[in-house]
C-alpha cells in the first residue's frame, strides 16, 4: 500500500538525501522550486536530468546509476507513464547498492503496477503527492 499516513510520511521526511528525477534547471518550474526548497529546508539534492551539468549549484548527473551518493529517496517529476522505467532503475539500484528507502512520485503522477512492483521490493512509495507540500504540513 502506498504511504499515506502521517506518522509514515513524518518519517520520511526524515531521510536527506534526494535525487530528484527531472530536475529542471528553469525557476517557476515546480521541477525546480521544490528541489530548491527542499536544498533551502535542509535536504541535500542530487539533480537527475541528461540535459544539465548543474542544477541550484549541483551536479546533475544523467540517470541514477550515475549517481556517486547514497540516495534516501528518489523523487520523480517525469510523466506518469516513464514511472515504469524509473522504476526499473531505482530497484536496480536497490538490489546493487543496498540505498534508495523510498519512492516519491509528485503531485499529478501515479503508476499503480509500477509503485506496487516497488512496494514489493521493500521500498516505501508515495504517489501523487507534492513532496513540498507535504513537508510544509508535516516537517519539523
Amino acid at each position: 500500500m502506498p504511504v499515506t499516513s502521517t506518522e509514515k510520511l513524518r518519517e520520511l521526511l526524515k531521510h536527506r538525501t534526494v535525487a530528484v528525477v527531472g530536475c529542471s534547471s528553469t525557476p517557476g518550474k515546480a521541477a525546480h522550486d521544490v528541489p530548491a526548497y527542499l536544498q533551502e529546508n535542509g535536504f541535500d539534492v542530487v539533480p537527475v536530468n541528461p540535459y544539465a551539468d548543474e542544477i541550484l549549484g549541483e551536479r546533475a548527473y544523467d540517470s541514477l546509476d550515475d549517481v556517486e551518493e547514497t540516495i534516501d529517496i528518489v523523487d520523480v517529476f517525469r510523466p506518469s507513464e516513464e514511472v515504469p522505467d524509473i522504476v526499473d532503475q531505482v530497484l536496480d539500484r536497490h538490489d546493487s547498492r543496498g540505498d534508495v528507502d523510498a519512492l516519491w512520485l509528485q503531485l499529478g503522477i501515479r503508476h499503480d503496477e509500477a509503485a506496487a512492483r516497488a512496494e514489493a521490493a521493500g521500498l516505501d512509495v508515495v504517489q501523487d503527492r507534492c513532496l513540498k507540500v507535504t513537508h510544509q504540513q508535516l516537517g519539523d
